[in-house]
């Protein structure tokens, strides 16, 4: 039986994206990377779902297979997919922390401070490469901290059991509309622009 993903809806409408998220991305970025770029994640997994239904696994080999290619677009789209999911659930706030307060007393304690910790995080997304992402993660499966990571595509440098709390996608196409080259400017509007109570919402669910 082959499943069916479902593009994951944003917590506030098409049109109100445009001016919730205007100080990070142009109101066209809003609808063009959810309607196109997240939702073509979402189309080409469940394309790569059928096709793994008849595709030859006998023919299997480390150079080029049939098998190998499906495998590995499928993990390319499933993280492409996952990760815009957390991107757009924690955008459209007024970057006020406090009213994260659980999140950001976790963060605190291992940061040693906000500021600390948004000092990291921003390097992290500066430091990816023109198509990656700066996440912060729970590290469910091993040491049960909160890292900063930075993730290259959407999975080289991920960790495994690594739950995303926040997600920036540094992708090009993610700010070139609105800043151009100025990654560093649109890290920070998108910091400032944070929505804290579901940052905060997706601690308790995933870290607690």
């Amino acid at each position: 039986m082959v499943y069916e993903y479902k593009l994951t809806a944003r917590p506030y409408s098409d049109e109100e994206a445009k001016t919730l998220l205007k100080n990070v991305i142009s109101p066209e970025t809003t609808d063009w990377h959810y309607n196109t770029h997240h939702k073509g994640y979402v189309t080409a997994l469940n394309n790569i779902e059928k096709a793994l239904e008849t595709a030859d696994r006998a023919g299997a080999n480390g150079n080029y297979s049939q098998i190998g290619e499906l495998k590995r677009r499928y993990t390319w789209n499933h993280a492409g997919a996952l990760l815009h999911d957390a991107y757009w659930q924690v955008m459209g706030g007024d970057g006020d922390a406090s009213k994260g307060a659980e999140v950001k007393a976790a963060i605190e304690k291992e940061f040693g401070s906000f500021d600390n910790w948004k000092a990291d995080f921003k390097a992290c997304c500066v430091s990816a490469k023109l198509s990656g992402w700066g996440l912060l993660v729970y590290d469910a499966l091993w040491s049960k901290r909160l890292l900063n990571v930075l993730v290259d595509e959407h999975h080289y440098g991920a960790i495994w059991g690594g739950v995303p709390l926040i997600a920036c996608d540094v992708f090009e196409h993610a700010y070139y509309h609105k800043d151009g080259p100025g990654r560093a400017k649109y890290i920070d509007n998108f910091i400032g622009s944070l929505h804290w109570g579901r940052v905060n919402e997706r601690y308790k669910k995933f870290a607690k």
